[in-house]
């Protein structure tokens, strides 16, 4: 291997300095000089040091990445479809696990983002004008998923919408009692996807209850953490309730999983005694027959790795956010309510 830039400056027909700075990635290279002069260190086994490059670009090669949960199926995915698109372009992730308010209030504090990342990735977490303005002063590139945020490039989905069509399905198919499993307040973190499923699953069952003259079920609506035993114990709650619900509409995957395994441990029947409903299309969904809402997990974390690189590229920020689409997917987890 050569030690000097020589050979590779005689064999691409330009100056050693050039040499430098097209393989460090300086600016002012043309396009045609740096093709030549890759192709000639390609061929002379010469690799520029990631040390002087980083020196001379300003960039460190890695993308900071802030999220609330690391061991949580969703955020894997996210991230494992993130670093897939990075990786390609020889850019690292630096993850930044927050696990609740006292870790995120340690991380805001002691700031160690700084001269570490040339862009900041931001998964589903709500931030507070302070936190918004601290990321921003690094002058980084901002994406986030799952939420809006001014001066940041966005990508999520509908959730509202896609919850309503859920829970169009249990209605078009007779259920009337539809019970949620989801998030209560104070909700962790102050995420607001729970928020908006909420919402949603409100929209379509008080409405149904509107057209059949009664008032809302007291506790048809239950906290489950966004967790199978979360899912379980919340399922038991609706279970011990004076008339149980027909149906239930858990907000995720991982939740409905726990009200598949109550229900199995109380002798009920899914559908038969129980329609159970789920949000997400988790890789274990379709081994337990979950008729679910499929998003695009990993294609979110893939959209925004390209968000990143665009940036880092050209500096410029989306006019609006990037909403992928969902889709509902029926397995052997719904049917029509069975008389009682």
């Amino acid at each position: 291997m050569p030690d000097k830039l020589d050979d590779v400056a005689r064999l691409a027909g330009v100056s050693a300095a050039t040499v430098s700075r097209a393989l460090r990635g300086v600016r002012g290279v043309a396009e045609g000089t740096r093709a030549r002069v890759l192709a000639a260190a390609a061929e002379l086994g010469y690799a520029v040091s990631p040390a002087a490059s980083s020196l001379a670009t300003g960039r460190t090669g890695t993308v900071g990445v802030i999220v609330p949960y690391v061991d949580r199926w969703y955020f894997s995915r996210i991230i494992s479809g993130v670093e897939r698109v990075l990786r390609e372009a020889g850019i690292s992730l630096l993850l930044y696990n927050l696990g609740d308010d006292a870790g995120r209030a340690r991380f805001f504090a002691e700031f160690p983002l700084r001269r570490r990342v040339d862009a900041v990735l931001v998964l589903s977490l709500p931030l507070s004008e302070a936190e918004r303005a601290q990321l921003l002063s690094l002058g980084a590139p901002l994406v986030t998923v799952g939420t809006e945020e001014p001066g940041a490039d966005s990508v999520g989905i509908d959730d509202h919408g896609a919850a309503v069509t859920a829970m169009r399905h249990l209605v078009q198919l007779g259920h009337r009692e539809i019970g949620f499993i989801g998030e209560t307040a104070p909700v962790p973190l102050g995420f607001t996807t729970p928020l908006r499923r909420l919402a949603a699953y409100r929209e379509v069952y008080h409405a149904v209850c509107r057209e059949d003259g009664r008032a809302p079920e007291a506790g048809f609506e239950t906290g489950g953490g966004f967790t199978v035993s979360g899912g379980e114990q919340a399922m038991g709650t609706l279970l011990g309730l004076p008339r149980r619900p027909s149906a239930v509409f858990a907000a995720s995957d991982e939740m409905a999983f726990g009200a598949l395994r109550a229900l199995r441990r109380a002798g009920l029947r899914v559908p038969h005694d129980v329609s159970v409903l789920g949000f997400d299309d988790h890789d274990l969904a379709g081994l337990l027959e979950l008729s679910t809402v499929a998003q695009p997990v990993a294609e979110l974390g893939e959209h925004a790795g390209r968000l990143l690189l665009a940036r880092l590229s050209d500096g410029k920020i989306l006019t609006s956010p990037a909403i992928l689409r969902t889709r509902l997917v029926l397995r052997g987890s719904t049917a029509p309510p069975t008389t009682r």
